[in-house]
């Protein structure tokens, strides 16, 4: 029988393989819908392999809904189908990877791929070229950090060590792009998810790089909430200089998981882009005692195509209050045609998030004390 490394590496080509004829086809045409036709094929493409070389396993996948069948199994396979869509909307961009990974019991990440299609790469866990060993802390360390998240003290942090910044999309590209030694570490604080960063670990674990929270705590897999807030991948011999730094100029700002998943609603009341909502397939909202959504995808196209969410112009003052399976968010809407003509509305949601989609929201919607005290 194909060992797991090899059937995570022929399943990562595969749909990297498919990805590309997408692409192909579809550039020049709406960039996030690209981005979606993608993820939506290469996930039933990896889904389909799985299923015939592995049924027995249990699935953790960004684009399937999360069954917690798998947390009582053994092994389980955790994949991103497409890592960095928006770069992969976008003529000439090759920092988007397709990752799988195998999770075991008490082994943790065993078997690893990421594949890089569009610089005809397939990076494994069992592949040792690509093996690393401790040297001298290069002169100017190079850091490369998430373009559009990048941490807050990563500045601070360049600063300690003498290093210099640069950023990238997809987080399997940064990590290999540590593995290939173009860049000597990759921090991320920005919040992900376990298919975000499981192959990637399980890759450059394997060569010998040190992977860690930012914290220098171990990431772990398979959790009832799949969401790990951030991660370190760098060179042995700068991890501790690395560790040290962030200990002191990272604050504590983490979101949880469950409140990371209702600020992806919430932000996608002013970007209109859903794509990182995590929605259960017969999710439901309630506003103002008033049913306005039955499905998770047609909340998921009223957040992004509905009339009555165009006019939005900014969320302000947001707090979240956490307890149990429950997240309450409270912030003020400005709603108008033009950032001129505004009107401010007080919104209370309550979210319901059992396990790692968003299972029910319930907003109360009421006049803004700003706009009482004005009439």
């Amino acid at each position: 029988m194909t060992t797991d490394a090899r059937l995570a590496a022929d399943i990562a080509s595969g749909a990297g393989a498919l990805l590309l004829d997408i692409r192909a086809a579809g550039l020049g045409s709406d960039a996030r819908e690209l981005g979606r036709r993608g993820d939506v094929a290469a996930d039933a493409y990896i889904l389909g392999k799985l299923f015939a070389e592995r049924p027995d396993d249990a699935i953790l996948s960004e684009e399937s809904a999360d069954d917690p069948v798998r947390l009582e199994s053994s092994r389980v396979w955790i994949i991103d189908p497409l890592d960095g869509s928006k770069e992969y909307g976008i003529p000439g961009r090759s920092d988007w990877a397709v990752h799988i990974a195998l999770w075991e019991r008490d082994r943790g990440i065993t078997a690893a791929a990421v594949a890089q299609p569009a610089l005809g790469a397939v990076y494994v866990s069992d592949d040792d070229s690509h093996a690393v060993h401790a040297e001298r802390i290069p002169a100017r360390p190079r850091i490369v950090v998430s373009a559009s998240r990048p941490p807050d003290f990563v500045d601070a942090v360049a600063t300690a060590i003498g290093a210099e910044v640069s950023t990238m999309g997809s987080a399997g590209a940064k990590a290999m792009a540590v593995l290939r030694g173009e860049v000597d570490a990759y921090i991320h604080s920005g919040g992900q998810w376990e298919w975000d960063s499981a192959a990637p670990v399980g890759v450059a674990m394997a060569a010998g790089l040190h992977c860690s929270r930012i914290d220098g705590t171990p990431m772990t897999y398979n959790e009832s909430h799949p969401y790990l807030p951030d991660l370190l991948i760098c060179r042995p011999e700068l991890a501790q200089p690395l560790l040290a730094a962030i200990a002191e100029h990272a604050g504590d700002t983490a979101d949880t998981g469950r409140v990371a998943m209702a600020r992806a609603y919430i932000d996608a009341l002013v970007s209109h882009d859903a794509t990182k909502v995590r929605l259960a397939a017969d999710a439901w909202r309630v506003e103002n005692g008033q049913r306005t959504g039955e499905s998770g995808e047609f909340i998921r196209d009223e957040l992004e195509n509905g009339f009555q969410y165009q006019a939005i112009q900014a969320v302000r003052d947001l707090s979240f209050h956490e307890w149990g399976d429950n997240v309450v968010a409270r912030f003020e809407l400005d709603l108008g045609a033009t950032p001129s003509d505004v009107t401010s509305v007080r919104i209370t949601e309550h979210f319901a998030i059992p396990a790692g989609e968003i299972q029910s929201v319930m907003a109360i919607i009421e006049p803004s004390a700003i706009n009482r005290e004005s009439q």
